[in-house]
């Protein structure tokens, strides 16, 4: 494919992208509106929010595998008509019960716009150029949702919640028609069938650990939470008996020995982890602990994502020249100061150093997430990137949803001993320690090797270096 052509497909594709996830942050600033327009409380419509979460990790491996069987064209142009329709419900929701299952819907395009994006660039974009084509990914990742606030923000109030989703429908409308003219199919693997027990085993053992975690936080001991654990439990172990005598399986098992796709999942499952759970412990910390009002707190919590969002792309140019493994190393560090930094803060604590443990968590993001990516992407077969997609898919998700329930947890349990700024430095601390897990990982991650044997005219690296990352660990 020729230059101009690549640069148009990454620009098309992400464009998709951003006209589905530029509504997600103003969604959960405008949910106080929404449960009164809508008669509902706002602890029900809560599950409007980590209800994707839960459908994106169940389905993201059946997608992933249908994409590489059937093709990605047809499964990212599914995942646009999906958003496309659920957007236009939730713009015409009539209660609570109709706007949670338009979202949910939202989860299953999400993951399969998520999983086609990789295997559609990865075959035109080869292993060197991964990492820089996915700090522009993050940059669409991490900006839509501070263009949704920017945007979306004078919208609620002036026009009411419903304006923002009737606006979205002629943005993916658009976005449907630019990657219909130009977006190219995929190889399909040829004799292969679809594992359906095995995805309905992995989906029932990764969707019961996610209600787990989910659920977790109203009581680690109530039946439902230690039932789901159980069941999560029991699924993928007879997950694991049932996939060793596939042919085709829906996840290939021998890429948990393979050091360079298992760690950077780890990695990226930890670093979730400490920022999503700081993304939503924030805000509640500057407006209880640190006495700031609820629109200040708002507008201090955009410096996370604009930094991710901005890093991103720079940081994906850089990891080319350092190496992916010092990249999310410094990216771990960053991560753990700002852990830091947050545990330190008191009343009459400084907004600059606010600010800087705001942007340090999203700098961290940024610099560590697309190196992360693309080290996974490069220990898989190109013929079946859906399912690598899919394998970071569910470790990231994971990350998020124990992020936010288990350093809440630590925030709520605490709070009666150590006050309430006391219980949020505690849980700042939680983060912290689970990043070290990050940065364990990374460094037992092998090191790419490539010689100028490896590298083409054209700056891809070869076979060669793709198959040094995609050893089993010795």
């Amino acid at each position: 494919m020729q230059e101009r052509s690549r640069w148009w497909l990454l620009t098309t594709v992400l464009f998709g992208l951003l006209s589905t996830n530029i509504t997600f942050t103003i969604f959960n600033v405008a949910l106080v509106d929404i449960a009164r327009n809508l008669h509902t409380t706002q602890s029900t419509l809560t599950w409007s929010i980590t209800g994707p979460l839960l459908v994106v990790g169940v389905s993201a491996p059946l997608l992933g595998k249908l994409g590489d069987l059937r093709g990605h064209r047809r499964l990212y142009l599914f995942g646009l008509v999906g958003s496309l329709i659920c957007a236009a419900l939730t713009a015409v929701a009539w209660n609570g019960t109709s706007l949670i299952a338009a979202r949910l819907f939202s989860g299953i395009g999400g993951a399969c716009l998520t999983a086609s994006s990789w295997s559609l660039l990865f075959r035109v974009f080869g292993p060197a150029e991964r990492t820089k084509v996915l700090g522009w990914w993050s940059l669409v990742g991490a900006g839509g949702p501070v263009i949704g606030v920017a945007i979306g923000g004078p919208v609620v109030q002036y026009f009411g919640w419903r304006w923002i989703f009737i606006a979205q429908v002629p943005l993916i409308v658009v976005a449907l028609v630019a990657n219909l003219r130009g977006l190219p199919d995929t190889d399909r693997a040829e004799g292969e069938d679809l594992d359906v027990a095995g995805a309905l085993l992995l989906a029932v053992g990764v969707g019961s650990l996610l209600l787990a975690l989910n659920e977790g936080g109203r009581g680690w001991t109530r039946p439902q939470v230690l039932g789901s654990a159980g069941a999560s439990v029991i699924a993928l172990a007879v997950f694991g008996l049932v996939e060793r005598r596939r042919t085709s399986p829906i996840f290939p098992l021998e890429w948990l020995s393979r050091r360079n796709f298992t760690l950077p999942c780890v990695a990226g499952f930890a670093m979730n982890f400490a920022y999503m759970g700081g993304f939503f412990l924030t805000p509640l910390f500057l407006e209880r602990g640190l006495h700031y009002s609820i629109g200040s707190a708002g507008l201090l919590q955009i410096a996370r994502p604009l930094l991710f969002a901005l890093s991103a792309p720079a940081a994906g140019y850089l990891a080319v020249r350092t190496g992916e493994r010092p990249a999310v190393l410094t990216g771990t560090a960053l991560m753990i100061a700002s852990m830091v930094v947050f545990a330190l803060l008191r009343p009459g604590s400084s907004v600059l150093v606010i600010i800087v443990a705001l942007g340090a968590s999203g700098l961290a993001s940024g610099i560590s997430m697309p190196p992360i990516s693309a080290m996974v992407a490069n220990a898989a077969d190109v013929r079946r990137m859906g399912s690598a997609s899919a394998g970071l898919q569910v470790a990231n998700q994971v990350g998020v949803v124990a992020g936010i329930q288990l350093m809440e947890t630590v925030q709520t349990s605490r709070e009666h001993v150590s006050g309430v700024v006391g219980s949020f430095q505690e849980a700042y601390v939680a983060g912290a320690v689970v990043t070290l897990l990050a940065v364990a990982a990374t460094m037992l991650i092998r090191p790419l090797r490539s010689s100028p044997s490896t590298i083409g005219m054209n700056g891809v690296i070869g076979l060669s270096e793709v198959t040094a990352a995609a050893e089993p660990a010795g």
